[in-house]
């Protein structure tokens, strides 16, 4: 079965076709940027699926199923076969999830104009956090918006963290105390225990949490307050949270780690504290999760900052010596590759681990699909 995996962003479409009869084998990938947006060869996400569809079929491949790496279905989780219903209830989530929901819902419906015959399947990342116990999930607000509205805390990243709860056993047999650290365009931390997820740095919104790239990460809801009295319209705010908030809102100088780190390295202030504000918030979420867990066996870093991110990594594992992690700043020198860094004196293990989102996506789809 040969099955195209789809991780789209409002204006990005990234994909793998993995042979699952070859344990996942990457056939073909690739990845399109900037959609819709002003001078770009691509006016939607239905015009980039054209070409990808295009290029495959040059090769003599077609896919034999979409998987989507979905990102909010409320009260739908796990894997699910796409229909009329999924994408409903999709939409109704989609004010939560302006990033993500609305291109992953112009994509279902326009595969499926495109591959009528083609079975689609619709992955939430919400699914592996559904293990967390609900004292975790609960918000302090009124009983009812947490019943009748789904306002909770649901956790995303979950083909990611599902991914490092796979693969660390495998590195380290003993690892059954797990702290994610998925740091990248979007973050987030993951407590993980035998395999499962027990705590999760996002909220009910991929806004929340560690602060992202561009968008805000967790913010106290009456400071809205106070900037509807400045006269910011409440649609002003939230696009400005979104779009200008994390890294970006921090440091004045762009959305991305690299160049705020060349920044801070030639003085930026501004920079230099934006930095800082990451770094803690990681290192407060790890502290909780080493409560939540009492202890570690494997701290983990992916994605693209933790998977390259050798001064970052350094700051974050700053005295912890304390809570039995050292990190070893000689085999802390590597980027983009699985192996591990923590100092031989070191009680839990530290390690860099490659996540690999498309091959969970892709193995789910298989298994909604296989199932009876």
């Amino acid at each position: 079965m040969l099955i195209l995996v789809a991780n789209l962003g409002s204006t990005s479409f990234k994909f793998k076709l993995l042979d699952m009869e070859q344990d996942g084998e990457e056939i073909a990938r690739g990845g399109y940027e900037r959609i819709g947006q002003p001078g770009s060869p691509f006016p939607t996400h239905g015009d980039v699926i054209d070409v990808i569809l295009k290029h495959l079929a040059e090769k003599g491949q077609k896919p034999d199923a979409i998987g989507f790496k979905a990102v909010h279905g409320g009260p739908i989780s796990g894997a699910v076969r796409v229909n009329d219903d999924v994408i409903a209830t999709m939409q109704q989530f989609a004010d939560v999830a302006p990033a993500h929901n609305p291109p992953y819902i112009a994509a279902m419906k326009a595969f499926k104009a495109r591959l009528p015959n083609v079975p689609q399947v619709a992955a939430f990342e919400t699914a592996f956090h559904q293990s967390i116990p609900l004292a975790r999930q609960m918000y302090g607000i009124p009983h009812e918006w947490t019943e009748k509205l789904g306002v909770r805390r649901y956790g995303f990243h979950g083909a990611s963290h599902r991914y490092i709860a796979t693969r660390v056993p495998e590195l380290v047999e003993s690892a059954r105390r797990i702290i994610s650290c998925h740091l990248g365009g979007s973050c987030s931390v993951c407590a993980i225990e035998n395999g499962k997820s027990v705590a999760c740095s996002f909220g009910m919104t991929a806004q929340s949490g560690v602060p992202h790239n561009n968008r805000v990460g967790d913010f106290d809801a009456f400071a809205l307050v106070k900037l509807l009295k400045h006269g910011h319209g409440i649609d002003e705010i939230f696009r400005r949270l979104g779009k200008e908030g994390g890294m970006l809102g921090m440091s004045g100088v762009s959305p991305d780690m690299r160049d705020i780190e060349k920044a801070a390295a030639e003085g930026n202030e501004r920079a230099k504290r934006a930095i800082d504000a990451f770094v803690e918030s990681v290192r407060k979420f790890i502290g909780e999760y080493l409560v939540v867990l009492g202890g570690c066996d494997v701290l983990v870093f992916t994605a693209g900052i933790g998977e390259n991110g050798i001064a970052i990594r350094k700051a974050i594992c700053r005295n912890l010596e304390w809570a039995g992690i050292a990190l070893d700043e000689q085999k802390n020198l590597v980027r983009g590759k699985e192996t591990k860094i923590s100092s031989v004196e070191s009680d839990a293990e530290i390690w860099i681990v490659p996540t690999n989102e498309e091959l969970i996506v892709a193995q789910q789809t298989e298994a909604v699909l296989t199932a009876n």
